[in-house]
């Protein structure tokens, strides 16, 4: 199991590394986090939902992504409630005090997946949550040490030493466990690390001895990696020199499976920029706006930012507009919550700009998706739907794609807005340069973003290989000695 001393400290990405590494040598490996709480996600192959990190992880153990994989999801809906989902589905809306009770039921979903993968698999890698060191939380944890102690799980701890204070992070993460746990920590690794290794290595060795635990590995800082996040916003925005069209994405507080916007990100062609609270719109090609899992309450954020505004203006000027799942609710004339599932039960007005409505029920769409895009050449899609409501009204008439020749989504009638439920929508290389050449700019390169995805994980497990003990860690993790 990877725990980390903090939230971001390196557990997605070393969890995966790992599984990809196992995989290379023939192991049968599963990606396992008890409990995720990300706005990011995916629809596995047996129809649930899991956070999209443990996809990703899915992908680099080579394996479908399944429920077992992710039991626990909580997607946060305000800063004190969350939907619950459990095995796939969603269960309950839930705040924190009233989760905590629930713990205990979930845990018994947890240890179910658990043996379904034990039984099914060579090896299982697993993904704390935030940090073990959270002693508020100790009671019933079920993400972290409650689970490693529960199932008898070896832990390695992982710190990010580009934030500062990693030798603090790591000796008082350590402080912090009981003597049980403390004992179940087999080593450190160190994330994130660019300079003179000569230079970290006194503190290297005051570490082992201060501990008496060895370090597993110093991993590099591999910038550039495409790699799905698990629920932060990206820290970096690369900078690129020669790109043609610049696309932005308002960063909602509810933002979610903003990876959608990863192909554009990396998309030699594309200046892409995240827009957070209160900094300035800048003029572009594109807008896009995202998925949210509050629509309503990032609607109102969206207006409180001056963003209808700037849209208004972009389109006056020609501009392009894509609407993408909870993005394509906002465009319509109104959003109806009776059942209050989002909100306070009631309706406010859309940002009008095409001619439907969206009421929201209490059966959540949960599915993976293959269609193509009524662009020209009729581009092939391959993604998956997530969201709650039903939208109704004249714009549907005009679709933006084909979904096993089912209409679904929106084109404005003067072609410059875009709307669909379909999450991934950019993934597949054709499609990504269809949307580019509607937006405004015929792509130079052909950039094909699951193949960037694939080297990369190749990629940072090369970087594992390399600066990890792998020997000392096959003492837990005996699938690492085959060939």
């Amino acid at each position: 199991m990877v725990q980390g001393c903090t939230s971001d400290a390196g557990k997605s990405v070393l969890v995966a590394a790992l599984c990809r590494v196992l995989a290379r040598r023939g192991a049968r490996v599963a990606p396992f986090k008890p409990q995720n709480m990300a706005l990011n996600s995916a629809v596995t192959v047996d129809g649930g939902e899991i956070g999209r990190a443990q996809a990703l992880q899915a992908l680099a153990a080579r394996v479908p992504a399944h429920i077992d994989f992710n039991p626990v999801l909580l997607k946060p809906t305000t800063d004190k409630c969350a939907q619950v989902i459990i095995h796939g589905k969603a269960h309950a809306d839930l705040d924190a005090r009233d989760y905590h009770e629930y713990k205990p039921r979930a845990m018994d979903a947890v240890i179910e997946s658990w043996e379904r993968l034990c039984a099914a698999y060579d090896c299982i890698v697993v993904e704390g949550a935030g940090s073990p060191a959270e002693i508020n939380l100790r009671d019933r944890d079920i993400a972290n040490m409650g689970f490693a102690e529960l199932v008898d799980c070896p832990v390695i701890l992982i710190a990010d030493i580009d934030r500062g204070g990693v030798f603090a992070h790591l000796v008082g993460t350590l402080e912090l466990l009981s003597p049980s746990e403390q004992a179940r920590v087999k080593g450190f690794v160190i994330n994130r690390f660019r300079g003179d290794i000569s230079l970290l290595e006194s503190g290297l060795a005051w570490l082992e001895e201060r501990t008496g635990k060895p370090v597993l590995g110093v991993l590099p800082y591999l910038h550039g990696l495409y790699l799905d996040a698990e629920d932060a916003v990206p820290r970096e925005q690369e900078i690129k020199s020669g790109t043609k069209l610049r696309v932005i994405t308002p960063v909602f507080p509810r933002i979610s499976n903003h990876n959608d916007l990863d192909p554009m990100r990396f998309h030699p062609d594309v200046d892409f920029r995240f827009v957070g609270p209160h900094e300035p719109i800048p003029s572009c090609d594109l807008i896009v706006l995202p998925g949210s899992k509050a629509v309503q309450a990032d609607l109102d954020w969206l207006r409180a930012m001056g963003w209808e505004e700037a849209i208004r203006r972009h389109l006056r000027y020609g501009g392009k507009l894509i609407g993408l799942c909870g993005g394509l609710q906002m465009l319509g004339l109104r959003l109806n919550d009776p059942l209050g599932l989002e909100s306070a039960p009631g309706s406010i007005p859309g940002l009008g700009l095409l001619d439907y409505e969206t009421t929201l029920e209490a059966e959540k769409t949960l599915e993976n998706v293959r269609g193509t895009l009524r662009l020209p050449g009729a581009p092939a899609i391959a993604g998956y739907r997530i969201h709650l409501g039903v939208t109704r009204g004249p714009a549907l008439e005009h679709p933006a794609v084909n979904l096993d020749d089912q209409p679904e989504g929106a084109i404005s009638p003067d072609g410059q807005i875009l709307a669909t439920y379909c999450h991934s929508l950019f993934d597949q290389p054709e499609a990504l340069d269809a949307l580019l050449t509607w937006a405004g700019h015929t792509p130079s390169v052909r950039f094909d973003p699951n193949e960037r995805r694939e080297r990369d994980l190749d990629r940072l497990a090369d970087a594992v290989e390399q600066h990890m003990d792998l020997a000392r860690l096959a003492e837990w993790l005996p699938a690492l000695v085959r060939q």
